[in-house]
């Protein structure tokens, strides 16, 4: 008999949904491969697929088709909005300057790194114990000057979700760009562009059904950012190179299903997610629930159980059949809290002892049960074992 495995790590990926496959499938073979920018039949039905998937991707987000720019995933999307609004800035003789809250994804406090060693100047701005932008220095870098200011709509590690609206009305006013990074968001809770005066917004397929490698960055202003990768012409010169077109295709279905799903799906992952973690402080009564404070998406929880490290408790959970995500990272080898975390103010002895259970479409209370069920265990060998070690 196959032993069950529980899957709590959707934040990091979704499998590919049936619908998406069936989907992706004629653009995999011989029926429609052909290149987007010929001009022949073939050529003309991948175009055709494209725009339809466009379509789709815009009327999810409340975008217009001709704003949808399609990336290999998330990082790109990010790095496109950051770097690329911070040249055209500069180009333009304005501020050389971007900022992003310290609990971005690593994505964009890389682009914005990658904007100071090309010359530009970083601002990092701190958020509050429960992740959320700090509104104080928000207003100072404004007042500052800068390219484009970029702040996640959800976090991917506690969950977080931000002011975006706050954030981008403040963002107009100056007459600054705002990019929110929408991974996590997306399917997860509402998002629209109609409601939120987003400059630019990235989302990627793989979390929410399609496969890996295919993304997008909406640009409501084509002049608002530079390229960074040169070609040719196609997606208006701002991201060339041949379309992914059967990820792509993929990535428009899934979108068309994450928002016909998405309250349905956010009630049900909200009630999972709220017995895990009321079951889970009731075995592990000292447990700290991180970012409980602020307002989280419904399908993150990050716990953090003192006296224990996430990477002990991961490979623990793991050899019980449960895939769930470390709240750390692994550093010159030692075990270091994620930089979330950090800025958040968590403790380190807390701070390395985070985990991430994350849900999906697939999540069921079984899996709650499942946790539920390896946790007293696998928790008092951790401790057991940390005590011993730091005797």
């Amino acid at each position: 008999m196959t032993k069950r495995v529980t899957y709590l790590d959707n934040a990091a990926t979704t499998p590919v949904r049936p619908e998406v496959l069936e989907a992706m499938l004629p653009y995999l073979g011989k029926e429609a491969f052909g290149n987007p920018s010929s001009a022949h039949r073939f050529g003309r039905a991948a175009r055709a697929s494209l725009e339809e998937a466009k379509r789709a991707v815009a009327t999810a987000v409340g975008a217009e088709p001709n704003q949808v720019v399609f990336t290999s995933g998330g990082t790109e999307a990010d790095n496109l909005a950051i770097i690329g609004a911070a040249l055209a800035s500069r180009d333009r003789g304005g501020p050389f300057r971007v900022a992003v809250s310290a609990a971005e994804h690593k994505a964009g406090l890389a682009a914005a790194h990658a904007v100071k060693h090309l010359g530009g100047e970083e601002i990092v701005l701190p958020v509050t114990a429960s992740g959320l932008v700090d509104t104080a220095a928000l207003e100072a870098a404004l007042r500052r000057g800068v390219a484009v200011v970029s702040v996640m709509w959800v976090n991917n590690e506690v969950g977080t979700v931000q002011p975006v609206g706050d954030v981008a009305t403040r963002c107009c006013d100056s007459g600054v760009l705002f990019h929110s990074d929408a991974v996590q968001a997306f399917g997860k809770v509402p998002v629209s562009l109609r409601d939120v005066n987003c400059s630019l917004l990235t989302i990627s397929g793989h979390k929410i059904g399609a496969p890996k490698g295919v993304g997008a960055l909406i640009v409501r202003d084509r002049k608002a950012v530079e390229a960074i990768i040169h070609g040719g012409g196609q997606q208006f010169g701002i991201r060339p190179g041949t379309e992914n077109v059967p990820g792509i295709v993929g990535l428009g279905t899934a979108a068309r299903l994450a928002v016909e799903e998405q309250q349905a799906l956010a009630a049900r992952l909200r009630e999972l997610r709220d017995e895990l973690e009321r079951r889970l402080l009731a075995i592990v009564p000292d447990a700290v629930i991180n970012g409980w404070q602020a307002e989280r998406a419904p399908h993150i929880s990050n716990v953090s159980i003192p006296g224990t490290d996430s990477e002990a408790l991961l490979m623990h959970l793991d050899l019980a059949g449960i895939a769930c995500s470390s709240g750390s990272a692994c550093s010159t080898g030692s075990v270091e809290p994620s930089h979330v975390l950090t800025a958040m103010g968590v403790p380190r002895e807390l701070g390395i002892a985070a985990l991430r259970f994350s849900f999906g479409k697939d999540s069921t209370i079984e899996d709650v049960d499942a946790v539920a069920g390896a946790l007293p265990r696998v928790v008092e060998k951790v401790r057991s074992l940390s005590a011993v070690l730091h005797r």
